[in-house]
């Protein structure tokens, strides 16, 4: 990320940095925090972060051994950290554990999430406040127990929150999830007007439909399933790893200008 000195309240290059400056996307000697890391997107993001060069905090209320042995098989290194995201509880030890790991934590993604599907006029209060807790008000306190570290130090730093297609649209049947991932590219633009003068550099990922746990149920109803490939310009559902570019992209030095944008990383959904 290069080294920044202060001005103004703010973080800077130097002159005779600005005139060196060179893309880069590696991620050597930086060490990454991956909440929801156990499985899907963010196992893959993880394991793009760690074949990228961070060494990677792996952060879930289930075991993490399968991204573990896949950092490990790329030459990586991560620690696993058990924490259940649905309250905020835990934020600032899940930080405090990655920081004295590893001497600092240069970059969070926000990945862990939920969703709850129910007709609008039957849905539930409980599951309501458990969407928005995980997928927004956690996030948020993470962001914020990550930023404090890196302003006290006077370091930069990279936050990538992950998104969705209902970022942009409404979607059916899934109230709480559409209202937390708008919330989330809301907070996603405010948190990087407050901090990227401050070094600390605030994107968001959106992934289209991917073949993940959550995105299972309409995997297996064939209406479903042929009416979203359909519409899919690339023609087949998002593997995993196909979101790992974005990631490190977003992590690295070549996004050092780049806050504030909800990156869609979905086949083309939105442009159809």
């Amino acid at each position: 990320m290069g080294r920044w000195r202060e001005i103004s309240g703010g973080f800077s290059l130097s002159p005779e940095e600005e005139q060196h400056v060179t893309i880069s996307f590696d991620l050597s000697g930086k060490t990454a925090v991956v909440t929801g890391a156990n499985t899907g997107l963010g196992q893959a993001i993880a394991v793009a972060l760690a074949g990228a060069g961070a060494a990677v905090a792996l952060v879930g209320r289930s075991s993490m051994a399968e991204t573990e042995s896949a950092i490990q098989a790329a030459g990586g290194r991560s620690l696993s950290i058990q924490a259940d995201l649905s309250t905020i509880a835990p934020v600032k030890d899940v930080i405090d554990q990655a920081a004295n790991w590893s001497g600092g934590v240069d970059i969070l993604v926000n990945n862990a999430g939920i969703i709850r599907r129910a007709d609008a006029v039957d849905f539930s209060e409980a599951d309501w406040d458990a969407v928005m807790d995980v997928n927004l008000k956690t996030v948020f306190f993470l962001s914020q127990a990550f930023a404090r570290h890196r302003i006290a130090e006077g370091k930069p730093g990279k936050i990538i929150n992950v998104a969705s297609l209902l970022s942009f649209q409404g979607g059916i049947r899934i109230p709480s999830y559409t209202a937390s991932k708008s919330g989330l590219a809301g907070l996603t633009r405010l948190l990087a007007c407050e901090w990227a003068g401050k070094g600390i550099n605030v994107n968001a990922i959106a992934p289209g439909y991917f073949e993940t746990n959550n995105t299972e149920a309409l995997r297996n109803d064939p209406d479903r399933n042929s009416a979203i490939l359909g519409r899919i310009p690339a023609g087949h559902w998002g593997r995993p790893e196909e979101l790992g570019g974005a990631a490190v992209f977003l992590a690295s030095p070549a996004s050092d200008y780049v806050p504030g944008i909800v990156l869609p990383v979905d086949g083309g959904w939105l442009a159809r």
